[in-house]
């Protein structure tokens, strides 16, 4: 009997012992790992950035945390235009379904960081410090955040896409400015999407008007509207009509967007005119996620080598000057390169850029309301004119 109350003694002990988990208890993914494991057993992201590129990143990053630290990593990503993904966040009120938002606008992470919904990355000082604070005049894009919100993972160009054949049917000459798009031959011929849906096309009206001023910039908008044959649901569709000969040029397109189509066989061109914006791919963790090691480690991870080359396989550019895009005659890494003009680096030339953070972080409720008044609402009426 002592020892049999000695027994039921010690198992009641060891059953409130801190940290036991019986085994018919309910795990979290966390409390499943293995004992020492460093980061969490998942990871979410919500971003406008396409499969293209965001399944390839989180493919990577799961192969190198099995690696590191023999986690098997379950990713997933919440595909969502730039505008809807911050209407999103902030509906979470810092709850997120979420752990990263990734890609638009740096404007975007700091009215979010504003309202508290970011947390600081806390990465390492050796990934931190191999990205330059800015690129560009004479107006400098911020490459990260100063208070250590947000950080840049590649540099990516919002330029023109055309259809060389279907222009030539046209008689225009092959695009190089965004005075191109306003020929009387295109009418009709221009795909784009609303600011209100993409952040490319956001950011590249921003340039229209830092680059003509408020009034001219708002006259050249309208008529690119009075060309365009279409709006389309959200950017990732621009490149992609215009790949299959349906419009003749694009408008607002990220680099690495129609470089997709080139991969995959159509007959379609790229050009960065000048002032095209350069945006960094911004990321950020959000307050209150649910997996913040595993998120802090794949930010860490997208800024090694091993990161960068998953970026610069497939159309976009490194974020800090130490790395090139370089790869094997024939590889997509030295198509892209042939695709974009030449570029490996945008540290290896000057970028012009009229783009301000600041006026378009105060500009962009106005100026999506203007585009819905002046153009979305008398579109019809422009395209008659």
């Amino acid at each position: 009997m002592t020892r049999l109350i000695a027994a039921v003694a010690a198992l009641a002990l060891l059953l409130s012992a801190p940290g036991f988990v019986g085994p018919a208890r309910a795990q979290s993914p966390a409390a499943a790992q293995p004992a020492g494991a460093q980061i969490e057993g998942e990871l979410n992201l919500i971003t406008p950035i396409s499969k293209f590129i965001h399944d390839a990143s989180l493919k990577a990053f799961a192969d190198y945390a099995r690696e590191k630290w023999n986690v098997t990593v379950k990713v997933n990503a919440i595909p969502a235009g730039t505008p809807v993904a911050y209407g999103r966040i902030v509906e979470w009120k810092g709850k997120p379904e979420a752990d990263i938002f990734w890609g638009g606008e740096s404007a975007l992470f700091e009215k979010l960081a504003e309202q508290k919904l970011l947390q600081k990355l806390e990465i390492s000082r050796a990934a931190w410090e191999s990205i330059p604070a800015s690129i560009g005049k004479p107006k400098p894009i911020p490459l990260k955040d100063k208070d250590g919100y947000w950080v840049g993972t590649a540099l990516e160009p919002y330029g023109l896409v055309y259809h060389p054949r279907r222009l030539q049917r046209l008689g225009v000459a092959e695009l190089k400015d965004w005075e191109d798009l306003l020929n009387p031959k295109l009418k009709g011929e221009v795909a784009q999407c609303a600011p209100t849906r993409s952040s490319s096309s956001n950011a590249t009206y921003e340039v229209m008007l830092s680059m003509l001023g408020e009034e001219k910039g708002w006259e050249w908008l309208t008529r690119l509207a009075a060309n365009t044959g279409h709006f389309t649901a959200r950017s990732r569709d621009v490149p992609t009509v215009v790949a299959k000969g349906e419009f003749a040029a694009g408008f607002a397109v990220p680099s690495y967007m129609a470089f997709e189509e080139k991969l995959a066989g159509f007959d379609i061109k790229f050009v960065a005119p000048r002032n095209a914006f350069v945006t960094p791919e911004p990321m950020a963790i959000l307050a209150g996620a649910r997996n913040p090691k595993a998120a802090r480690a794949f930010v860490e991870f997208l800024l090694t080598e091993r990161g960068q080359k998953v970026f610069m396989e497939r159309g976009l550019f490194p974020i800090t000057p130490k790395f090139k895009v370089q790869g094997a005659p024939g590889s997509t890494a030295e198509l892209a390169v042939e695709f974009t003009g030449g570029v490996r680096s945008y540290f290896d030339r000057d970028v012009s850029n009229v783009y301000d953070e600041t006026v378009a972080a105060k500009r962009s409720d106005a100026l999506k309301t203007r585009f819905r008044s002046d153009i979305e609402v008398k579109w019809e009426d422009l395209k008659k004119k």
